[in-house]
């Protein structure tokens, strides 16, 4: 007896197959050569680079397509059909155009139970997209996220995986909004907000450029079991 079980993207986006051009122009490919050697020298494997690959390129348009695969296959002697099995897999991958930020909002069960579910369909509303979606502007891609690790800060939104903790629907408001105007937003902890075709490039594995500020990158709420075992002399 067979059963037929029919598999498709996330229930709360769009499917969206891999597009986009089939190739690069030679000069955005040599250089993304370049950018893929440093990569690949620092695996035995060559095949070992391919997730940093498809951060590679998807910082050059901001999200994966035909010419960013066929690059990658070539780069590690795959095939298409390989990478693209890689590619479709993992989430953190775009299959359609993303904006200058990509605002995800987490919805487990913490996040969830703390606001996260509301959070989320006020975005939805005043920007006037579903998840999955660009803003018309091209500003904003909102996204439901899966748990990102920051549950002593629930409820969590993350802009281009940076943390901005104990969110509430009108601050999270305030804060597209806030990027929309161009104004600068600081992340509760960790590196200032950059571009989400930078931030690719630095998940890839490449040199990031932002400065240190020397804003905290784990808070009190984080450290609280350390300080205490410190306290009670564990080891």
């Amino acid at each position: 007896m067979s059963v037929d079980l029919p598999l498709s993207s996330r229930p709360d986006e769009p499917i969206s197959p891999i597009g986009g051009p089939a190739r690069y122009p030679d000069e955005v490919s040599a250089a993304l050569a370049a950018d893929a050697a440093t990569i690949i020298a620092r695996y035995p494997q060559p095949r070992s680079a391919l997730l940093p690959l498809l951060h590679l390129v998807q910082s050059q348009d901001g999200y994966l397509t035909r010419a960013g695969i066929a690059f990658c296959a070539t780069q590690l002697g795959l095939t298409d059909a390989e990478v693209t099995a890689v590619a479709t897999f993992y989430t953190m991958y775009r299959r359609s155009p993303t904006g200058r930020y990509l605002v995800g909002v987490c919805t487990n069960t913490l996040c969830a139970i703390m606001g996260g579910d509301a959070i989320l369909e006020t975005l939805r509303e005043h920007l006037g997209v579903e998840p999955g979606e660009t803003t018309a502007d091209g500003t904003l891609t909102l996204e439901h996220v899966e748990c990102n690790a920051a549950c002593d800060y629930a409820p969590v939104v993350m802009v281009n995986w940076e943390f901005f903790d104990n969110q509430t629907p009108s601050s999270a408001r305030d804060l597209v909004d806030g990027l929309r105007a161009g104004h600068t937003v600081a992340p509760t902890r960790g590196a200032p907000l950059c571009p989400f075709t930078q931030t690719a490039r630095t998940l890839a594995g490449l040199a990031d450029p932002r400065p240190d500020t020397g804003a905290p990158h784990a808070g009190e709420a984080s450290c609280a079991g350390l300080r205490v075992a410190r306290e009670q002399g564990m080891r």
